[in-house]
């Protein structure tokens, strides 16, 4: 069974400051993805310290710069490489925005990584309460919040 994925060509053009960016956010994230999910949770922690909450503009502008500048996270099973890629450009331009690792929960049942801004799932469809999280990394201030 194939599913054919319809990507949507993205004419913006982004600064070259934003595009270095990007790139090197990618590098970075196939790196720490390789890390097991206990370390990378402690790496991604320590990198989010010192961070401003990301707002929902910032997030979405990340994660389209990011998804333009790879094809290959734009897969139905890149989530996590996107997802780190997306938090790890936030927080080069200032902000971090809570990852999230987890399994959805309603049918299909699968692993999947994504960011979330507050209760605002960015670029995810479904609801927040859809998704059952079991690691993520919230903004430093929401840390001290709760």
């Amino acid at each position: 069974m194939s599913i054919t994925v319809a990507l949507s060509k993205d004419r913006v053009r982004r600064p070259l400051r934003v595009r270095l960016l990007t790139r090197l956010a990618i590098c970075v994230a196939r790196v720490l993805v390789l890390l097991k999910p206990h370390l990378l949770k402690r790496v991604l922690t320590r990198i989010a310290r010192g961070a401003a909450a990301a707002d929902s503009a910032q997030a979405h502008a990340a994660r389209a710069s990011v998804l333009a500048a790879s094809l290959s996270l734009n897969g139905l099973r890149a989530c996590l490489p996107r997802s780190v890629s997306i938090a790890l450009l936030c927080r080069l331009q200032g902000g971090w925005p809570t990852w999230c690792v987890g399994v959805r929960g309603a049918p299909p049942f699968a692993a999947h990584a994504w960011i979330e801004v507050g209760e605002e799932l960015i670029g995810e469809q479904g609801r927040y309460e859809g998704f059952a999280r079991l690691i993520s990394v919230p903004p430093p201030s929401a840390d001290r919040a709760s």
